[in-house]
């Protein structure tokens, strides 16, 4: 509770007290039995009230969210040209009144949904867009009063500005920055750009008129149930759409590892053959090679050809059939010993 209410409860209970004193002063004098000094009585508690009700009309308390409009009976204008500042002030009693105005922020929501908005039931925005299509829109604005310009909105507002200045205002505003945009910018690739154009109107706008845009909200874009279902099929086509070139990709991708397969296996064949190929040059160089030094050697030493023939030959044969001039000698089968004969002599006659 602040001064200026204190005293202003004083003087009410000052004129209460009054006229109890004037209430029972009568009641006692038709009971022939008047108040002594009721008259003086009646005056000084009189005078306490005046007091109190003067000091309570000249006192007022500004809260720190808060600036006054003082309306004077005698100023050339009939108001301050100045707004009263947070705090306990005084004005001439009777003669001026103070009118206070909240500079904190305020916020004024057009909704679809009956409970959210300042109006009761459906306030959104109907806009239409360039191309002839009907939206919703939802959008909340967040203001406030410029401190230094109170004065200027009590005199051309008062406290009509959120419904008359704030609602009409961004009503208009909103529509003629939908019918901007194409239907599809709406709601997609062009939504903040229609936000923001907005949000430099309003400021503008509100400047003009002593209020400071604080944000801009655009809750909300809802489209006729046509347009919604038409958009729907549109979605499920293009998704459709978009799984058919997936599983093409998908396809390529399959075609491509299988090349890339095939290119490594035939890669691997032309690396194996390569290998092989110079594995059998290689071996070839070395039997080439073998049979220089062999040559070599048999030219230096020609009985040893005859001797690794010899040693080849299967060692189980016994009997062997060779031209009358083979060069070579083979060992013959041994002969084992002749049956004994039995010479019987004869006698001689």
């Amino acid at each position: 509770m602040n001064v200026a209410t204190l005293f202003q409860g004083v003087a009410l209970i000052s004129w209460l007290a009054v006229v109890g004193v004037l209430v029972f002063t009568i009641f006692q004098a038709s009971r022939n039995n008047p108040v002594r000094g009721g008259r003086t009585l009646i005056l000084v508690v009189v005078a306490v009230a005046i007091v109190f009700s003067t000091v309570s009309a000249g006192l007022v308390f500004v809260s720190p969210e808060e600036r006054g409009v003082v309306v004077s009976a005698f100023s050339p204008r009939g108001y301050r040209e100045q707004p009263l500042e947070p705090g306990l002030k005084w004005v001439l009693p009777f003669a001026e009144t103070v009118i206070t105005y909240p500079i904190s922020r305020q916020t004024y929501t057009m909704s679809i949904a009956p409970e959210e908005g300042q109006t009761r039931g459906d306030d959104s925005i109907e806009a239409r867009t360039s191309d002839g299509q009907k939206v919703l829109i939802d959008a909340s604005v967040i203001y406030q009063i410029d401190a230094a310009e109170v004065v200027t909105v009590h005199i051309n507002w008062q406290d009509r500005y959120s419904t008359d200045l704030i609602r009409a205002l961004s009503r208009g505003v909103i529509r003629d920055a939908v019918s901007q945009f194409q239907i599809e910018e709406v709601y997609s690739k062009k939504r903040l750009e229609l936000s923001s154009m907005v949000r430099e109107e309003l400021t503008n706008k509100l400047n003009e008129n002593g209020l400071i845009l604080v944000d801009f909200v655009l809750r909300n874009i809802s489209f006729s149930d046509e347009y919604a279902a038409s958009v729907e099929q549109k979605q499920i086509a293009e998704q459709q759409a978009q799984q058919a070139f997936f599983v093409v990709e998908s396809k390529k991708q399959e075609a491509e590892q299988a090349r890339q397969v095939a290119e490594g296996r035939a890669d691997a064949a032309v690396i194996e053959a390569e290998g092989r190929a110079k594995a059998r040059i290689i071996e070839a160089e070395a039997e080439a090679e073998a049979l220089l030094l062999i040559a070599d050697a048999i030219a230096g030493n020609k009985d040893l050809l005859t001797y690794q023939y010899i040693n080849q030959i299967t060692p189980n044969i016994e009997v062997m059939l060779l031209p009358n001039d083979s060069p070579f000698l083979f060992p013959l089968p041994e002969i084992g010993p002749l049956p004994s004969t039995t010479v019987t002599p004869v006698p001689a006659e």
